[in-house]
């Protein structure tokens, strides 16, 4: 797929999936804190389920120093409904502990500096980045990005790594931090794992996986 066609598939979606209450995002954060937290919570599991947590953990651990003085086994009952929540634990105190002593209580700016804190690949510190400091270096890739690029044409790869430097490649900078959504609401609603809705998609004129379905 070239430049143009793919940014008619961005002009597309961003039409067709416009913000909720404002936002572009799907975790309830306020802060770069709660960002960081929420998004560790979210691997392999459901944005409801993280998002459910919510009030109960920042209500009795609202700042990093706070919960960098928790342990894990305090902070485990919390996040139970959440898969992994043992492991979670530890990585969320472990983070906190690492902003406090190394980053002053702050959550740090730069991919590098994130990928250090426990829990924290390269699709957290992208999605950090740019939800809370519109900072964009990167397109995080998850389930439905890696799904949807490839039925699309955007990539011809299943690796996230390789997905996301050929969409940074593709794709103009200045949609690199909407894209994502844009790809995970129209994977969620439309091109699912299962039957994806091709009468009701908006870009199947362009897409190369229903182009070779006609064609089959």
């Amino acid at each position: 797929m070239n430049r143009e066609t793919a940014c008619e598939v961005y002009r597309r979606l961003f039409a067709e999936y416009p913000a909720v209450d404002g936002r572009r995002h799907f975790l309830d954060f306020h802060n770069p804190f709660e960002t960081l937290i929420l998004t560790i919570l979210s691997a392999q599991t459901t944005d409801r389920a993280v998002n459910a947590v919510r009030d109960a953990l920042f209500s009795r651990y609202p700042t990093p120093e706070a919960l960098a003085r928790a342990e894990p086994e305090e902070v485990e009952p919390l996040i139970r409904t959440i898969g992994f929540h043992r492991t979670k634990a530890r990585h969320i105190v472990g983070a906190a502990r690492k902003l406090v002593t190394d980053f002053g209580g702050e959550v740090p700016q730069t991919m590098e500096e994130l990928q250090t804190l426990p829990g924290v690949g390269r699709k957290t510190a992208n999605i950090v980045l740019s939800q809370a400091f519109g900072i964009n270096v990167g397109i995080a890739v998850d389930t439905h990005v890696r799904r949807v690029s490839k039925r699309l044409g955007f990539t011809d790869s299943t690796n996230p790594d390789i997905i996301e430097r050929d969409l940074v490649a593709l794709l103009p900078e200045e949609v690199w931090g909407e894209i994502n959504y844009l790809l995970i609401r129209h994977g969620r609603a439309v091109c699912t794992a299962q039957n994806p809705k091709h009468d009701r998609c908006v870009v199947a004129d362009l897409c190369r996986y229903y182009r070779e379905l006609r064609e089959r």
